[in-house]
Parts: C-alpha cells; structure tokens; sequence
C-alpha cells in the first residue's frame, strides 16, 4: 500500500477537518456475510457490542450471527466497538449469498482514533504486504517500551533497514523499510500479532513535520470532548 504524499496544506486544512469531524464524529462498518449460507442473528439494533480482546486479540468480540451451510454454524464477531445502528432483519433465517450485506455498526471516534486519522495525511505509512504476524526489531522494540509518550518520536529509520519480521508458515522472513527517511511515530500493531495484507504497521514522520503533528496532538487533547 503507497501513502499519499504528505498535504503542505494541512495546517490550513485542520480547522475544516475538526469541524468535519465534530459534525459527525463517527464511523460506519458494514458487516457481510463471508460465505453463502442460512443467517441466524444474535444482536438486535441499539445493541453495543465490542471487538477483539487480549494481547494478541485471542478474545473474539461480540457474537452477531451464525451463518449455517451444510449443518456447519460459523459464529461472525464483530471486529470493532461501537452500536448496530442497523440489522436486515429480511435475511434472518433465510439464505444469502457470500457478500451480502446483513448488519452496520456506528463506532464513536475517540480522541486518539480522531489524531490517527488526521496524522495518516501527514505520515507515511509502511503496510502489511501480506497476511501473516508481524514482530518489531528487538533493538526497536526495546527502544519504545523505553521512551515516554512526549518523546517516542526519535526512532530514525531510512530505506533498507530491517525493523520488522514477518512470520510465515513457521517461516521468519526480515521486512525491508523502502519508505522515506524519518522518525517511527505510531507502531499500529503489538509485536507477534497477525496483521491483515494492506494494514499499517508504522507510521514514519519527516523530520521537517514533527512540530505540526505535535501541535496537531496538543489542540485536540486541549479542545476535543470525548
């Protein structure tokens, strides 16, 4: 997955951005069926349900429905906190095809989730090339569990270093950073973690952004009700 080129326009582009985001402070996922078979719902509209727990995301979430084909009952979990805003109920316990939509999710943004996203236009972002688990460098690893929040944004890296492995089929394969020269701000996944393909691993900032993205970080933690 490629990064857009960093928006020179952002610090003009912030005040409309919050002002997006305080209109509508909300995301939607929509959940589908991921194979063909008889749909038995488990959560009604209004209900809050929650994602993946635990260090390595063993816990699934909240139980929405069993998809039943050939008197096998698959459970589907619900991948993200937030309230089903909306179920088809016309599909429960008829057949549908793979894909079909059955059941959206309104997840309230967080403090935090809102900075992610804002800061995605400013850093470049290394992604999974595949699914597998993903381990930081030991050398990496140690240096963030040591620095502090208000300093974690000195871990240089270029082109060519290996800061990641990814394991494979038993097999552990070095991961080449090709992005540009900068800093590792936001590590996005816990080291041995399985990673979907395309998802971020890191977010690497150029030197030359590192006090608009840290006055990004100070606005909002100063302004945003949560």
């Amino acid at each position: 997955m490629k990064q857009k080129k960093p928006d020179n326009n952002m610090e003009l582009n912030l005040n409309d951005l919050l002002r997006q985001y305080r209109a509508d402070p909300y995301e939607y996922f929509n959940v589908v069926s991921p194979h063909t078979g008889i749909v038995t719902f488990k959560v009604k509209e209004g209900d809050l349900v929650k994602g993946p727990s635990g260090k390595w995301h063993q816990k699934p979430g909240t139980l929405l429905f069993y998809l039943e084909r050939e008197r096998n009952q698959k459970p589907v979990y619900a991948t993200g906190e937030g309230e089903v805003c909306k179920i088809d109920y016309q599909f429960d316990g008829k057949f549908v095809e793979a894909g079909q939509p059955l059941i959206s999710i309104r997840h309230k943004l967080s403090k935090e989730e809102i900075i992610d996203r804002i800061l995605t236009k400013v850093l470049y972002i290394f992604a999974a090339s595949q699914k597998a688990r993903y381990f930081l460098a030991p050398e990496i690893a140690n240096k963030i569990e040591g620095l502090s929040e208000s300093s974690k944004a000195i871990i240089e890296v270029k082109p060519g270093d290996e800061i990641i492995t990814m394991s494979l089929m038993k097999r552990d394969t070095p991961v080449i950073y090709d992005g540009p020269e900068g800093v590792i701000y936001k590590v996005y996944f816990n080291s041995g973690q399985m990673v979907e393909e395309n998802e971020p691993l890191i977010g690497v900032c150029p030197p030359d952004k590192l006090p608009f993205v840290k006055r990004v970080i100070e606005r909002i933690k100063t302004e945003w009700e949560d």
